[in-house]
């Protein structure tokens, strides 16, 4: 309580802020505000690996101790130009995606039930890049890949 306000002025005042503190948590929440790096819901963090960059193409070694050893994982790989979603959908077939959600730019880094989540607005797209749930409008652009002795060759 500051010196000369009264009881009151006190208690309007607390009253005020704490109907302003909630308002905005309800605004971040429906902004993908949730506290959930992954994004909204109950949608698990991407593993981030990074990826080595050389003529044009990024390289990932794929071994047994990938976090895309099992087909139906999924990963953010981290690159020098940038973010890039991977699927493994096969016993040797991989798709790798932009891993920037086409609403608004934010980095995908969640998945969970075979689909990525956008943290910003809660954008999903399947494995293959369609949108499944809005705000985004436009599918992620794939990008070629080809596995071959335990590593897996994106086209940039």
């Amino acid at each position: 309580m500051k010196e000369g306000q009264t009881r009151r002025e006190f208690c309007t005042h607390a009253v005020t802020l704490t109907a302003f503190a909630g308002a905005l948590g309800t605004i971040l929440q429906g902004c993908g505000g949730s506290g959930n790096p992954a994004g909204p819901g109950s949608v698990q963090a991407l593993p981030v690996i990074n990826g080595a960059v050389a003529n044009g193409s990024v390289a990932i070694t794929i071994d047994s101790a990938s976090p895309l050893a099992a087909v139906g994982s999924a990963a953010l790989v981290q690159t020098s130009s940038g973010f890039l979603l991977v699927a493994h959908t096969g016993q040797d077939a991989f798709i790798a995606l932009n891993g920037m959600c086409t609403h608004q730019a934010c980095t995908i880094t969640g998945f969970g039930n075979g689909t990525y989540v956008c943290p910003c607005h809660g954008s999903q797209f399947s494995t293959s890049g369609q949108v499944t749930s809005g705000p985004a409008s436009t599918n992620l652009r794939q990008h070629q890949t080809q596995f071959a002795n335990n590593v897996l060759t994106i086209a940039a």
